[in-house]
This record gives structure tokens, sequence and C-alpha cells, in this order.
């Protein structure tokens, strides 16, 4: 359990971070300031992947990237609708929906990632 949890969160860290870079890097490079610290970003990552990770090994059981995938994306909307709502303090329906669907979209490729490698390791 313990070696699916660190393989599947490892491969997980390394696909969002590569998302990250793609996403705010070139797709959507207005999003960033140029002022953070990739440090911060990776270990961001880092934990989000590993929490990830823990829930789909441990309490879920999912082992196949269609499965994560679909978890992914509804834990991807749900967590990106809480931080639109603690770090802005107007209401936007288009940034609201912007964030949905680049929060919702990353975390569906990173469960997707994550389940994929739970069912691979034995």
């Amino acid at each position: 359990m313990t070696k699916k949890i660190l393989l599947s969160g490892i491969v997980g860290t390394i696909v969002y971070y590569l998302l990250g870079w793609l996403v705010y890097g070139f797709i959507l490079p207005e999003k960033s300031t140029g002022e953070e610290s990739m440090l911060f970003i990776f270990l961001g990552c880092l934990f989000y992947a590993f929490l990830i990770a823990y829930v789909f090994c441990k309490l879920a059981q999912l082992t196949s990237f269609k499965t994560g995938f679909t978890a992914g994306l509804v834990m991807g909307i749900l967590y990106a609708m809480v931080w639109y709502f603690f770090m802005n303090w107007e209401f936007k329906p288009m940034a609201i929906i912007e964030e949905i669907i680049i929060g919702g979209l990353m975390t569906a490729v990173l469960g997707g990632a994550v389940a994929y490698v739970n069912g691979k390791v034995g």
C-alpha cells in the first residue's frame, strides 16, 4: 500500500507540475505574474498529488485512468471553487467558470495518472 502511494504520488507530482507549466506558462501566460516561486509551486504540486494518491489508493481504491479522471474532475471542480471563493471577494461568473475548467481538468488528468499507477503497481 505504501509503495502504491509513493509511486503514484511521485508520478502525480510530475504530471501536475508539468500540466501547470503547460497551462500557466504557454496556454494562459497572463495568469502568471512572473514572480512565483518554483520551489513553492513544486511543493504545492507534491502535497496535492500525495493527497490525491492517498485518497485514491487507501480510501477509494481507484485503479484505472478513467475512474481516476472522473473522480479527479469532481475533486478538482470542488477544490477550484473553494479556492476561488477564498481568494476573490467579488462575484465574476466568467472567472469562476475559467477556474473550474482549469482546476477540474488539471486535477482530472492528475487523478487519472494516479489511479493508473495504482492499478499497475502490485
